[in-house]
């Protein structure tokens, strides 16, 4: 089987499992990350970080973090990553991405060059994005957010905004739900034309 039917056999499980049966949407995601699978119409060198699950980082410790009556019955485990191992994807000549989808967000670090830039558009995902390093001009509904480290920016879905950063910026999002049109392989707005 190749990666891609893989990746097209965990998809359709986890849709058709809907949000009603988390065992099936989980053992086809754990699917996914036993394989180290990415969409394969991402441009995307390597695969996703694996997880860390071992000590030091990940040790068993008996009936704490856990409540008997959720506990016995849920198949999902939280994921422990690092942030700097997943593969840093050059979206644009000063954009680059790293990313990891949960099963309901998606968490972005945007690492951008002074002169980067995300064109106007909008999505139906909340955004909230979080600066720790840089800064950057955020343009929407006739009014401009200057964000500098520290500063943390709610967008509400469907709102039009295009980002101009000023300095070199660490960028941080988070998306809820999902990005799903990324996980499908669409491109990220700051790879298309200004």
């Amino acid at each position: 089987m190749s990666n891609g039917d893989r990746w097209k056999n965990a998809r359709a499980l986890m849709c058709n499992a809907g949000r009603s049966n988390t065992l099936v949407a989980g053992l086809a995601l754990a699917s996914l990350c036993a394989w180290h699978i990415v969409h394969p119409s991402l441009a995307i060198a390597d695969p996703i970080a694996p997880t860390l699950s071992g000590a030091p980082e990940v040790t068993d410790i008996p009936d704490r973090g856990t409540q008997p009556t959720i506990s016995n019955h849920t198949a999902l485990m939280p994921q422990l990553y690092k942030l700097d191992a997943q593969p840093v994807e050059q979206i644009s000549p000063l954009v680059q991405r790293q990313m990891l989808h949960g099963t309901q967000s998606t968490f972005v670090k945007w690492t951008v060059k002074k002169g980067g830039v995300f064109p106007l558009h909008h999505h139906a995902n909340e955004q909230i994005t979080w600066i720790t390093e840089g800064q950057c001009e955020v343009l929407s509904q006739g009014k401009k957010f200057v964000v500098s480290t520290g500063s943390v920016l709610v967008i509400p879905p469907n709102v039009p905004h295009e980002f101009h950063c000023t300095e070199d910026t660490i960028d941080i999002d988070f998306f809820s739900p999902q990005r799903q049109d990324w996980i499908d392989g669409a491109a990220s707005v700051a790879a298309m034309p200004k």
